[in-house]
Parts: C-alpha cells; structure tokens; sequence
C-alpha cells in the first residue's frame, strides 16, 4: 500500500526510481525491509550532518546468492521459492536477477544457486546474456572460493533442452568453482522436480552456510526500524484470477494473411495490476473436437477416471482443461509409443533428427490421430504433459484503461492431414471463448522491459504483434504528459491489410505524442522492405538519437526479426559511429547492460 501511494502522490522520485524501489522491496524478505529502512534512515541522518554508528562487521558474513536468469518468469518464480525455504531454514539470502547482478561481485561469492531458463534454440534468456558473454569472455576471473549448484528450466521441444544452465554448470566449474550439487534440467512440468532439487540441495548448503556464520539471525535491524512487506497480487501461474472477456475484435482486413485480434479483458474485482512491459498469462480449454479426435483414437469415452497431479477426475475435464493437445513435443511420442507398443514411434524417439522433423507441422492430438491404439485412460493421461498458459505481452496501460489489460493476438491458424489447426490460447481467444465469458489469467512482471524517465527519448522496433507493448507505452507516456520524444518502427505485410492500431498511430503522430511512426510493408512493392532496412535508412538520425541518451526496445519474433535488427544496429553503429565491429558489439553490449537496450522476443 505504502509504494502505491507512493507512486500516486507527489514524491521527490523519479517514476524510474519508483519502480526499482518496488523491485526491491518485492525480492526482500521483513528482516532485510527493517534492516533497509534503518539504513536509508541513518544514511538520510547522515546527509544532513547527524552522526550515525557504521554497520556491523556482520553484514559482511557469506550469504547465499540466488539468481534468476528468466524469459517467461518461471525461472523467477521458482528461484523465490529457494529463497523462502533457505530462509525457513535461518539461512541469509540475497535473491537477484542475472541481469542486475554486477558481475565483479562473482569472485567474491561464496555460495551461489542459479535457476536458469533457455530461450530458443540453446540461447540464455535476454536477461542473461551479459552474464553469459562475461562468463564466457576474457574477463572472468578463477573462482576457487565459490560453492554452487544450478537448475535448469526448458522444454523438450526445442533441440538445445536446457542448454543455458548446462553452459553455466560447466563454465563454473571450468573457473574452478566446486559444485555443491548436480544441477537438474526440468522441462516444462517442473514443479515437483523443482521443490525436490530445491529441499535436496539445500540440505547440501544449508550445514556449510551455517559454519560459515551465514545465518539469518546476523542480519542487522536496526534500532526502530519499521520496514512493511510490499503488498502484492494473491494471484500468480499457479493460482490464476478469473478475468473476462469483453472485446475480441479483428484488426485485420478480411483479405489478409493474417488473424489479429484486439483482445480486451476486464480484470474488475481482481486487484491484478500491471506495468507497459508486462505480459498476460492466459489458460485455456481445449477444443472439443480435438478432444473428441483423442478420444476416438484410443477407444475411450472421456467417463474415465483418471489421476493427474495428486486430484481424481474424468478423463474428459483433463483432455479439455489440464493437459496439452496443441504443441508438439519429443517425451509424447515416446511415452505414448511405450504405452501403445507402436515400433515405427519407438525408432522415431530412437533418432533425435528424425523425430524433430516428424513433429515439426504437428500438434499433439495428431500424434495419437495418427497413431491409434487401445491403451486405458490412464496411460493416455501418463503420455500428455500439461497444459501450460501462453504469455501475451500486454497493450495497454492501466493509466488509460483502468480495470483492464488489452492484449494483441495473432491467430495461429493453419491446414494440415485435412483439418485445420488452431493455436491452443489464440485459437480459444479468437474462436471459442465468447464476450462475456470467463478466462483464467495471471500478471507476469517483466522488469526488464521498462520504460525510462518522462524526459528520455526512446526507440521502439515492434513489427506485427511486437507492436503491443508499445502501443501500451504510448499510452502510459501519454497519460503522464512525458517530454521524451518517441520513434516507432513497425512492419507487416500489407498497408491496406495489416495496418494494426492504424487510427490510434496516427493521432499520436498528429498530436506529437509520437515523433516518427516509420513503417515497413514487406509486399506492398517488387522488392520486399522491412523494419531493418527502415531503420538503416534512418541510420544517421538513429545514432544521434543514441548519442542523445534514447533507450531501445525491440518486441517480437526472436528467431529473425530481431536478430537482423540487431546486424542492422551494428551497421549504424560501423557507419555513423565510425566503430569497428567489435567496438560496435562492445557498444550495444554496454546499451544492454545499462538497461538502454531491451527486448521482449519470442
């Protein structure tokens, strides 16, 4: 309650200040809040010439480091809750994200647990790319006081399960580093082998950190403190809010290649609040008929009872609400290939390469579809993982919309064995759910996806559905009368077709809450044009708004988009900044780490 005041009266802090004042009160347990506050109250003394005691010599006792390094917020998530059982077992913990961790103090750590998620194929989070590169790069040092132990987060689909955590591990190691514990690599079920590794490991860290002297009773509160707990939603992934739709509207002409949808949620009564950045989870049901394609391939009838996560229930309310029949992934075909006797899948799952590019235009019911067989219930069950929300970033700002959070959805919708598929959440979004009707949601924080101070100009690259955060920092920017100045690239096919949130744009233009609005239609010409080559062509203006101090922010396809952009921002800096390409790397390297360069790719 105390930092939402904050935040609405007139306060001597910058909006930027606010938030990292939030962050940290959030990552703090009651002891560390009241040690703070007699900290900022004693160096306030300080400043204004009152004498004050230096502090312990206590504070400096080893502690155990937690980092996150996160693209979705699972790895956040799980980290946390490391955090709350070390300190259930009186231990001092400092729980940090990988992109905030100043990289000097690793040589200075003594016990360190990092919970890291990989993105893509085989790549670290955006969070942590800093922390990689220095890991990997000339400037780290030996290690040869640090005890650590990592845990990875993933998912078999892709090719490079858990690559990051395994990159860490080792590399750690590699320095000279003792591994406390074997690191674990969970895939997107991970809960319980999240809580097992969790108990597990700390069992090995908890006796050597208390030897250390590194228990929680040696945090220093001080005299009169009275530090609160910053108050936060009740509702997260694994206890979703029941939200509901209001608006589901199509931003895209009839005649497009794409279905994008305009979704608007109302979050009345909830108490959920959100940042431009943040994204929305959002759960959904299975479609009837895909459930019934299942069901008739195995020869059940949906009345089965069946066990899934310590809860009894019909076989039909799993398939429908629990359990994952879109995405495609490599543990169903072998599982169910065990559970049906099927040989032809069983070779597959033998053959990484073959079983990849058998999946690859595939959802899961097509897997069983295709390969029917008489198994029980509950074997079906055994075979599937579950369900997990999809991530939306969200396009609106709660200054603007209230009780509300506006998301950009496009539709995934494509032919194949003669049905046509549907994305699991954007089709139940888009096709399923009707106005009125209830979804389960959750807010995801995203703090590193921030905008800057009202006077600092940003640039934001956002082609297609990338454009959503942006739209909400628009907003957000608009409503606070910011003075910085704002650049938005966007991009999609066509001019007359796929123009999202064109009205909107264009007043902002008008009224100047918008600088320069530079569009790339691909198609609309011979020879295809895209943000990159927009934001080439603008290359001398680029590099002066960088020299003036803008932050850059790109949203959207990660495995292309934002990686031309990114070779395109090289180049400005080569030609305009006169740097060589190394020089240009080490330029944007320190963009990121300053936070002045930001992505939310997907």
């Amino acid at each position: 309650m105390l930092l939402k005041e904050l935040s609405s009266l007139a306060s001597p802090l910058s909006a930027e200040q606010v938030d990292k004042l939030k962050q940290l009160t959030f990552e703090l347990n009651a002891v560390q809040l009241a040690w703070v506050s007699g900290y900022l109250a004693a160096s306030a003394q300080s400043a204004a010439g009152g004498a004050f005691a230096a502090a312990p010599a206590a504070q400096e006792a080893a502690t155990l480091t937690v980092l996150y390094a996160s693209q979705t917020g699972n790895a956040k998530g799980v980290a946390s809750k490391i955090k709350a059982a070390a300190e259930s077992r009186g231990l001092a913990v400092q729980l940090q994200d990988i992109a905030s961790y100043k990289t000097n103090a690793l040589a200075k750590e003594k016990f360190l647990i990092i919970v890291a998620s990989t993105y893509g194929e085989g790549e670290p989070p955006e969070s942590a790319v800093s922390f990689y590169k220095f890991l990997f790069g000339k400037k780290a040092s030996k290690l040869p006081e640090l005890q650590f132990a990592v845990l990875g987060l993933g998912d078999t689909s892709y090719e490079f399960f858990c690559k990051t955590a395994t990159d860490f591990d080792s590399q750690l190691a590699a320095l000279g580093a003792k591994r406390l514990y074997e690191p674990a690599l969970l895939d997107v079920d991970y809960a319980e082998g999240a809580k097992n590794w969790q108990e597990a490991a700390l069992d090995v860290f908890t006796p050597l950190l208390k030897a250390s002297g590194a228990g929680s009773e040696r945090v220093i509160a001080w005299p009169g403190a009275t530090g609160t707990a910053a108050s936060h939603s009740q509702y997260d992934k694994q206890n979703p809010a029941t939200a509901e739709l209001s608006v589901n509207q199509k931003i895209t002409a009839r005649n497009s290649t794409k279905d994008v949808r305009h979704i608007e949620i109302s979050l009345e009564g909830s108490g959920l609040t959100y940042q431009p950045g943040d994204a929305l989870g959002v759960y959904f049901r299975n479609a009837p008929e895909l459930v019934a394609s299942v069901l008739a391939a195995t020869g059940l009838t949906g009345s089965e009872q069946v066990e899934l996560s310590g809860q009894t229930l019909t076989l039909q309310a799993a398939l429908t609400d629990e359990l994952e029949l879109t995405q495609a992934y490599p543990s169903l075909v072998t599982k169910y290939a065990e559970a049906s006797n099927n040989a032809e899948l069983q070779a597959l799952g033998a053959d990484k390469d073959a079983l990849r590019a058998y999946l690859a235009d595939k959802q899961s019911a097509d897997v069983i579809v295709q390969n029917p067989a008489n198994i029980s219930a509950q074997q079906l069950v055994d075979s599937l993982r579950k369900v997990q929300p999809r991530l939306y970033s969200i396009a609106s700002s709660q200054a603007e919309v209230g009780e509300e959070v506006h998301l950009t959805v496009g539709v995934v919708r494509y032919d194949a064995f003669g049905s046509t598929h549907l994305g699991g959440a954007s089709g139940f979004l888009a096709e399923r759910l009707a106005e009125g009707e209830p979804v389960k949601v959750f807010v995801e924080h995203n703090d590193n996806f921030r905008l800057p101070s009202h006077d600092t100009p940003v640039l934001m690259i956002g082609p297609g559905t990338g454009i959503a955060p942006f739209r909400a920092f628009l907003q957000e920017r608009d409503n606070a009368g910011a003075t910085g100045q704002n650049w938005l690239f966007f991009g999609n096919p066509h001019f007359t077709r796929d123009f999202l949130y064109q009205v909107e744009l264009q007043d902002y233009l008008k009224r100047g809450v918008l600088t320069h609005l530079d569009v790339a239609f691909s198609r609309d010409q011979a020879q295809k044009v895209y943000v990159q080559d927009k934001l080439a062509a603008k290359g001398a203006e680029v590099w002066s708004w960088l020299q003036q101090g803008a932050h850059l922010y790109i949203c959207g396809d990660g495995n292309r988009m934002a990686k031309d952009v990114h070779q395109a921002l090289l180049q400005i800096a080569q030609t305009h900044g006169g740097l060589s390409d190394e020089a240009a790397e080490e330029y944007f390297e320190e963009l990121r780490a300053s936070k002045r360069y930001q992505k939310d790719v997907y």
